[in-house]
């Protein structure tokens, strides 16, 4: 079984939108579990504090190295080689390449910062990979950590309905999918080019890499150099 682990300030927010649909139905049929720690129980103090003011100044707070050590170390047994994964800006960007990795891995641990991040000493001491969804900022990782299981889970044995499926989608050849069509032939106006409609399927096969071509170059041309190179 895929095992995810998450050590979070909010647990209660797992599995979220991982528990419906395609990913729910995966964790209802145990293709992969998701278990959460509660980083708060090795907070400090009456009120299990985890995080404290920057060394140098500046707003906000940073959870704290100690706590966030202590979490790693009473939730993780010693002998797991899962990737232990941070979520954050800083880090190299999620990519389909990356996900599919991961997927054929055992599972993986996702750490979810909050307030100005994390003591960096723990990232080093804990060999955590920092790991980002996009060039943005949430209020926490929780939400990136949704978005990099989701990316994983469907690509999990058996959580596809039809498993060629997730080899003809954005990003699987270093282009974006082609245009999809389906029923009514003819809408408002607007007919499904009759390629589709030819049984054709050499002719289909090739209008859809013209498209997925001509759709690259318009939306996102910074691809096409890495065309055939893994994302």
């Amino acid at each position: 079984m895929w095992r995810a682990t998450i050590f979070t300030l909010f647990p209660s927010m797992f599995p979220g939108p991982l528990g419906v649909s395609l990913a729910g139905d995966a964790l209802a049929r145990n293709i992969f579990e998701i278990n959460t720690y509660d980083i708060r129980a090795q907070g400090l103090g009456r009120h299990r504090a985890v995080d404290d003011t920057p060394a140098g100044g500046g707003p906000g707070m940073v959870i704290r190295a100690d706590v966030l050590a202590a979490a790693l170390d009473a939730g993780l047994a010693a002998a797991d080689r899962r990737p232990r994964l941070m979520l954050s800006p800083r880090g190299p960007a999620l990519t389909q390449a990356r996900a599919r990795a991961l997927a054929a891995g055992e599972g993986v641990v996702l750490i979810c910062g909050r307030f100005e991040g994390v003591d960096e000493r723990v990232i080093e001491a804990r060999n955590l990979e920092e790991i980002s969804i996009g060039d943005y900022v949430l209020s926490g990782g929780e939400i990136a950590a949704m978005v990099v299981l989701d990316a994983c889970v469907r690509l999990l044995p058996g959580v596809m309905g039809k498993e060629a499926s997730g080899f003809e989608e954005s990003f699987e050849s270093g282009l974006l999918e082609y245009p999809q069509f389906t029923r009514p032939r003819e809408w408002e106006g607007r007919e499904i080019p009759p390629v589709l409609l030819s049984g054709d399927h050499a002719r289909i096969k090739a209008w859809r890499e013209a498209e997925a071509l001509r759709v690259t170059r318009e939306r996102r041309p910074d691809l096409i150099a890495d065309v055939g190179k893994p994302r």
